[in-house]
């Protein structure tokens, strides 16, 4: 951990770093030796939990690549791409996964001697990407290149933004402006400043966006003091890098409030309070360890008598949940930890009773009343019914 840290604070020099990559793998080759790469291994089996820290980290277990013949593609699909990034990073253009690999077979169709190195679909030139970054230990955003914004759809009374571009322009954007437009947060919001007109309460992010827009479009943030975000499902980089950056800068108590099953807990709050195995080395900026899970609480189904569903194990979906939820009871750092028991034993109670409850279930509790979702929410956030 210790080591990110400081390549983060450091800043290394990415052109400078694959120079030295490089001649150390000409230098191999000349000398009759296998050159070799090696990679930070992002998975499950190499992923530590401390509370202290509240985000996945990586251990010491690597990815090692050694020139042979099943290997000889991979190392040569790592130089062309990280050529092409490079590129990229000295004339300061940004591309999206989708697009580099588009520009790699367009190179590779205008020269034939780069015909070996060809891509069948996008997965095969995505996984060299995230090799070169976990092997550079650098985030994606510090090659240039980008994931579509999606997600983080931000709505407040109280909340400035200030954005630094590229070119050292600042863009201010105060969001109590916008009407019921929300702001889109960027998949790299270091380049971000913000500043509250007045105390902000609390932050609240929704697990559904239509969900979150609906809240704000009936005034949720005029009656209250907050921040509004939607998070659209699994959180992305954005989401992600968004809610660390109002944890840091604003100091301000964050809530989750989604769906009661065990994708949510496992997948979505997980991911959005400690990264993922997947992002071992951009946990750090990419997770928000001190977000609250809210709602729907196992309690609040009786409570609220909330509408809810048998969970079909005969459905593959939900049956991959479940498996999934006995799995990370069992293996997952986060959830084995004493400080997120409580967590845990949400898991264990979905496994055991089989149900999913929506959090768009709350409206079914007065019909008749627009806010009353809002009022059980605040209610919550008073009395401290969250985990």
């Amino acid at each position: 951990m210790a080591k990110l840290i400081a390549v983060r604070e450091l800043k290394i020099d990415i052109p400078k770093e694959a120079k030295i990559l490089a001649e150390r793998m000409l230098k191999d080759l000349e000398n009759s030796k296998r050159p070799v790469l090696e990679a930070v291994k992002t998975s499950l089996d190499n992923s530590f939990y401390n509370s202290k820290v509240g985000f996945l980290t990586p251990g010491d277990k690597v990815v090692r690549t050694e020139l042979n013949v099943s290997s000889v593609q991979k190392l040569a699909r790592v130089v062309f791409v990280l050529e092409i990034l490079l590129g990229n990073l000295e004339v300061g253009s940004v591309n999206t996964k989708r697009e580099l690999y588009y520009m790699a077979k367009g190179l590779i169709k205008g020269n034939s001697r780069l015909k070996p190195l060809d891509f069948e679909d996008q997965p095969e030139s995505d996984s060299i990407i995230d090799f070169i970054g976990d092997m550079l230990e650098v985030y994606r955003e510090e090659l240039n290149c980008f994931a579509n914004d999606r997600g983080g759809q931000t709505y407040s009374q109280q909340l400035i933004v200030t954005e630094t571009m590229a070119d050292g322009e600042k863009a201010v954007i105060d969001l109590s402006t916008l009407g019921t437009s929300p702001f889109q947060p960027k998949n790299k919001p270091q380049s971000l400043k913000l500043k509250a007109r007045k105390k902000i309460d609390f932050c609240l992010v929704v697990e559904s966006e239509g969900t979150a827009n609906t809240l704000a479009t009936m005034g949720f943030t005029k009656r209250n003091n907050c921040i509004l975000m939607g998070a659209q499902g699994v959180p992305s980089n954005g989401v992600r890098g968004w809610c660390k950056l109002i944890q840091e800068q604003l100091d301000v108590p964050m809530y989750f409030f989604g769906d009661l099953d065990a994708y949510t807990m496992q997948n979505i709050f997980r991911t959005l309070k400690a990264g993922s195995a997947a992002s071992l080395i951009r946990n750090a900026d990419f997770s928000a360890p001190n977000v609250r899970f809210l709602g729907v609480l196992p309690e609040d189904v009786k409570k609220y008598d909330l509408p809810h569903y048998k969970v079909k194990e005969s459905d593959p979906v939900e049956a991959r949940a479940l498996k999934k939820a006995k799995d990370v009871l069992e293996n997952d750092p986060f959830f084995l930890d004493k400080k997120n028991k409580n967590l845990a034993d949400i898991l264990r109670f979905l496994i055991k009773e089989k149900i999913r409850c929506e959090q768009q279930s709350y409206f079914s509790v007065d019909p008749k009343d627009p806010i009353k979702t809002e009022k059980i929410i605040i209610e919550k956030i008073k009395r401290g019914s969250y985990v």
